[in-house]
């Protein structure tokens, strides 16, 4: 494993830059910065490395103006409806940053924090571990309880697969919902909306004009039905009022199926024709947020020099349902609380063919 320095903070701390190797081709490099991922080198069909994650080549971008490229997600991933919540009779009034919701965790989530990392012991079959430590302090962003985290990023010394687990205690009762949001583009630039997706989902999130999930709905029949692999750029521009208000797909799938006897199950694979690079996400999660990268505008410049239009990356997020403290914890809503004892865990693995 190699590190190096990344850069500066504005306040003088510095980021460092950590690379993982598996000796099989797949290259992950992550700064201490949001845990960010800046860089995921995977072969092609013919054996040639590229860079399968959108990027910037610099610190300024990162700490400026970062979609949330690559980043760890905290402390609740997706959005939280009005920027507030109640846990056990309190309201918790949140930063708002996303109109009148709270999200990726606010303003300032765990994408944009410093972390701390270290090389990590390599357990079997494991080629390179990498792990990161976080504080959140008590009232951070409005959320209640000091939250200790930690995430470990491991390649497979078998083949080519990045697995992530996170942990997380607290000292007062919260809500919880880590993910990474890796800006995903197998053919390595332009446009991803030519890849093959397919959901293990039979229902999806409706959402309202501000994103939030209102109800679930089943996607036979519609631009989400994803059980079979389809072409993404095939029906996003059908005029159905859900991908009208979304400006494409940013949608939640709950996943079909119990989890595999190591508590995974299949959420996704993505397929690009043109490099042959295929990746599966298999999680613990029981959700996912598909993000087809609306937002998207050309105003980005990634590290070849060009600009990122929409589409040119998307997002497979594993989560639990956004919104999730508005509702009644059940079945079709798992509950995000955490409790002062108990430990969140979370496991998502990216396995690339």
């Amino acid at each position: 494993m190699e590190c190096r320095d990344y850069g500066q903070l504005p306040d003088g701390r510095v980021v460092h830059e950590y690379t993982l190797s598996n000796g099989l081709g797949l290259t992950l490099t992550a700064i201490t910065l949001g845990g960010i991922v800046t860089r995921l080198c995977v072969p092609d069909a013919r054996g040639e490395s590229g860079n399968v994650v959108l990027g910037f080549d610099n610190l300024d971008d990162y700490v400026q103006r970062n979609p949330f490229f690559g980043a760890l997600i905290g402390r609740y991933g997706n959005r939280i409806a009005g920027a507030s919540f109640e846990l056990d009779g309190h309201a918790y009034p949140l930063t708002c940053n996303n109109g009148p919701n709270c999200l990726h965790g606010g303003t300032i989530g765990f994408g944009h924090r410093l972390w701390q990392a270290e090389p990590g012991e390599p357990g079997p079959g494991e080629a390179a571990v990498l792990v990161l430590r976080y504080t959140s302090p008590d009232g951070e962003q409005g959320f209640p309880g000091e939250l200790q985290v930690r995430a470990r990023y491991a390649l497979s010394a078998r083949c080519n697969e990045w697995r992530i687990d996170y942990e997380a205690t607290t000292d007062r009762p919260t809500v919880v919902n880590l993910t990474h949001h890796g800006y995903f583009n197998l053919a390595g630039e332009g446009s991803a909306l030519g890849h093959r997706l397919a959901l293990a989902a039979s229902r999806y999130s409706e959402v309202d004009a501000h994103l939030i999930p209102q109800r679930h709905a089943a996607v036979e029949g519609t631009p989400f039905d994803f059980r079979q692999p389809t072409v993404i750029e095939s029906r996003i521009r059908q005029a159905h009022p859900q991908l009208v208000l979304a400006k494409g797909y940013d949608h939640n799938w709950l996943l079909d199926g119990p989890p595999g006897p190591d508590g995974l199950r299949l959420a996704a694979t993505l397929e690009d024709p043109a490099s042959g690079r295929r990746m599966q996400v298999l999680t613990t999660e029981p959700a996912l947020q598909f993000y087809s990268g609306n937002f998207l505008d050309g105003s980005l410049v990634g590290p070849g020099g060009r600009i990122y239009r929409q589409g040119d990356g998307l997002c497979l997020e594993t989560q639990h349902n956004p919104d999730s403290p508005h509702h009644e914890a059940g079945p079709d809503w798992p509950s995000t609380v955490l409790r002062p004892g108990e430990v969140w865990r979370s496991t998502t693995v990216h396995r690339f063919s």
